[in-house]
């Protein structure tokens, strides 16, 4: 088999969990660059049984720093990122064939299914779309924002066809335990960017998010799932106000 003329990267610390799943998925690809941040679990006996697999240790620097260092040791033209918990849909490898044998484009935005307890979003719930395969020249991270980093790209971007599943949800305790840690790093970045707390969005920034993400994104449409990944949505956002108020107290601004 022809491998897929492409570099995926991929940061990681502790994901036995998904790790195997990950790299059985991408290993028709040329190479996979794995950035591991000191993984004491069986990350890294797993991801040594892939041939097209090459490790990298790195201390972990942040998420857009982390996927900037990996970024740079891809030798292929075309990059790919994938989180160490998510998966391509054949759809989506079949995109990405296309796109680097006709080279009518530099990137490829891609929508994102949430895996979550379980069971993907209904087919007609609203994803999110971002930018993950793409020519690596022309691609860079903002290396100012600490979490939900994306790639910024300088030319013709396409929407592909097929999904990344994420199936970083597991549980909800796992969905809490992100909140807690995003949004500290949200609060924090929006901080040295000198945004200012405001009590109008505190009070209603729950009700919004809860609303956009239950009817506007049809989470509504995944049953009892979507009205709790819906709410945990909604007090995420709320969780990044307060602690921009926290900030703004402990800090004395």
């Amino acid at each position: 088999m022809t491998p897929i003329k492409a570099s995926v990267y991929i940061i990681c610390c502790n994901e036995e969990q998904h790790i195997e799943r990950v790299l059985e998925n991408v290993k028709e690809f040329d190479e996979v660059i794995l950035v591991d941040s000191g993984s004491h679990d069986k990350t890294l006996e797993i991801a040594q049984r892939f041939a097209n697999v090459v490790i990298h240790h790195q201390p972990w620097f942040g998420y857009a720093k982390q996927k900037a260092f990996a970024l740079s040791q891809c030798k292929n033209l075309w990059v790919l990122n994938l989180d160490a918990d998510e998966l391509l849909s054949d759809e989506l490898k079949n995109d990405i064939k296309n796109a680097i044998a006709l080279d009518n484009c530099d990137a490829l935005s891609c929508s994102l299914s949430e895996v979550f307890l379980g069971k993907s979003s209904h087919r007609f719930s609203k994803h999110a779309d971002k930018i993950r395969f793409f020519k690596k020249a022309l691609g860079r991270y903002n290396l100012d924002i600490l979490v939900h980093e994306s790639i910024s790209v300088r030319g013709k971007i396409h929407h592909a066809n097929g999904v990344i599943y994420h199936y970083g949800l597991t549980s909800i305790e796992t969905m809490i335990k992100k909140n807690n840690e995003y949004s500290t790093l949200a609060a924090l970045t929006k901080f040295a960017r000198h945004k200012r707390f405001n009590i109008f969005k505190l009070v209603c920034i729950f009700l919004w998010a809860f609303f956009r993400a239950y009817f506007l994104k049809r989470l509504f449409l995944n049953g009892a799932r979507g009205f709790i990944h819906s709410m945990s949505i909604g007090f995420y956002a709320f969780l990044k106000e307060a602690k921009l108020y926290e900030l703004e107290v402990t800090k004395g601004r």
